[in-house]
């Protein structure tokens, strides 16, 4: 058995995506900084069947995402898939006239160094598979910079970067590296963004494969 490791696990896309690799038979190892929000979303997992289990970590403290994701797969087994979709901090969103290079250090430490943390743990367990997924949900602002949300548009567009570095370079492993663009806010029963159908294009990119770049919806100029 193989585990689905889910980085930045919430109530919302994260329990849906949990809930969806669970339902094809993946282990869920849900990492977050709240052990409560971990219990909760581990026990509602298991209602529906799925084996899920929590580990506490925040994504800027590298010395807790590796031991965190250590942890998951001496428990539940080898990470063949992992998704990094933490929700970023409100005060990464400064207008860029009001920003200087100390505001950049957390939104590039939760986007950027958290991102390549938790790849460079997983990926010698994925080359040991003979494949894996890396998949990496960003907001618009990842492709279309707003100055009025500097600190998440630079940090987005390097983690972009870095994951399609990643997407090239590991192609030929058969280790699969996408990027889902989610424009806006993520609305239950929106005919885009609902958590339940971001799950399922997430679900079809680990299938799959392909190009690295998909979008939820367009982008507005």
């Amino acid at each position: 058995m193989t585990t689905f490791a889910l980085i930045g696990a919430g109530p919302g896309l994260g329990a849906a995506t949990a809930r969806r690799f669970g339902r094809e038979g993946f282990d869920i190892a849900l990492v977050a900084r709240s052990r409560d929000r971990l219990d909760a979303l581990a026990a509602e997992l298991a209602e529906d069947g799925v084996r899920a289990r929590g580990f506490t970590a925040d994504v800027r403290d590298p010395e807790a995402l590796t031991a965190a994701l250590d942890r998951a797969a001496a428990d539940l087994g080898p990470i063949e898939a992992l998704q990094y979709s933490p929700v970023p901090h409100p005060d990464f969103m400064r207008p860029i006239d009001r920003t200087d290079p100390r505001d950049l250090r957390g939104p590039l430490d939760f986007s950027l160094f958290g991102p390549m943390t938790a790849v460079s743990r997983v990926l010698p367990g994925m080359r040991a598979l003979g494949r894996g997924t890396l998949l990496f949900v960003n907001g618009g602002s990842a492709v279309r910079p707003h100055h009025e949300r500097a600190g998440t548009s630079i940090a987005f567009a390097a983690e972009g970067a870095y994951a399609r570095m990643l997407h090239d370079s590991l192609a030929a492993e058969n280790i699969r590296v996408a990027q889902l663009i989610v424009p806006g806010a993520i609305t239950p029963g929106d005919a885009h963004t609902d958590p339940a159908r971001l799950a399922d294009l997430l679900w079809d990119l680990h299938q799959r494969g392909g190009e690295f770049r998909y979008f939820a919806a367009p982008v507005d100029d």
